[in-house]
């Protein structure tokens, strides 16, 4: 007499109601979430191998017999007023601009969201006080409020990410607070309470994990601000100092030669306008992948 064995299911429809599966078929349905992880895949990928591309210093190198080339097979992009090539300032530009973007966002976004989560959950005088400095710090406009913080700082690409990373603090305070305030009210949250589990575990092992969707979101379209705001920085002369190949000094040393070499401000201020789409077209990819709402 012969037995009938149970083998494991392997139908592919299964397999596609595994949460990422579901999270990839979403996001390959987002086209802007799409078109903008290219945009930042290429960026990132540039900036990693622009020594190999340009392999030669972009602050020093520069020929006085080579200025304000137009551009050219020798000279992509053109020279500037120093004659030094402006592609090989773009690609190591891009290193700078994603470090202050990445670092800056990272510190705000862990600052603010701790802040925001031990607000939201024990309320009362914590909420009051992380209430009152997110107040103060919104009734700047963020750009005027980076000036100020690099002026008394002092100029310089340190100074510039701290400046950013605290103007971004209020808004990962809120987002975050109002999460957790619905967050807490869960029924696994009240059970872990229950059971005894410790304030600490809680709000690390359940509710800051459940809070994770919006503030990832909020993160990759604080990218693009924070380097818009590093741009205005150099553009001003508060942020990454000369030779530095940062983009917004870049302008700032091309804004007296737009008409004679427009070509000096267009390539720096494509990279800039390319990378702050590409992080707020993939932001808005991610908002739609990751809000359960977006499908219905």
């Amino acid at each position: 007499m012969s037995t009938a064995t149970a083998t494991p299911s392997t139908n592919p429809l299964e397999v596609s109601r595994t949460p990422s599966a579901q999270l990839w078929r979403r996001f390959r349905k987002s086209t802007p979430g799409k078109l903008g992880a290219v945009i930042v895949i290429v960026f990132v990928f540039l900036a990693l191998i622009a020594p190999i591309i340009k392999p030669y210093d972009p602050t020093i190198d520069r020929s006085y017999t080579a200025l304000l080339l137009s551009p050219s097979n020798e000279h992509w992009f053109g020279t500037d007023n120093l004659g030094r090539d402006i592609a090989t300032r773009v690609l190591h530009g891009a290193r700078i601009s994603l470090q202050v973007g990445v670092f800056a966002t990272l510190v705000s976004m862990l600052i603010g969201s701790i802040l925001g989560v031990l607000s939201g959950y024990y309320g009362k005088w914590v909420d009051n006080l992380t209430g009152w400095l997110s107040d103060v710090l919104m009734a700047f406009p963020s750009i005027l409020l980076a000036i100020g913080i690099v002026a008394v700082a002092g100029p310089g690409l340190t100074n510039t990410m701290l400046a950013v990373s605290i103007v971004q603090i209020p808004t990962y305070i809120r987002l975050a607070r109002a999460v957790v305030l619905s967050v807490r009210e869960r029924e696994f949250v009240q059970a872990a309470d229950a059971l005894g589990a410790s304030q600490f575990r809680i709000i690390f092992s359940h509710v800051l994990p459940n809070s994770l969707t919006p503030l990832i979101v909020q993160a990759s379209l604080s990218i693009a601000t924070a380097t818009i705001e590093a741009a205005a920085l150099g553009f001003l002369g508060l942020g990454a100092q000369p030779p530095a190949p940062e983009w917004g000094t870049m302008l700032a040393d091309a804004k007296d030669y737009y008409q004679t070499a427009p070509w000096t401000m267009i390539f720096p201020g494509l990279a800039i306008l390319c990378t702050v789409l590409g992080f707020n077209l993939l932001g808005d990819g991610l908002r739609d992948v990751l809000d359960p709402r977006a499908n219905q």
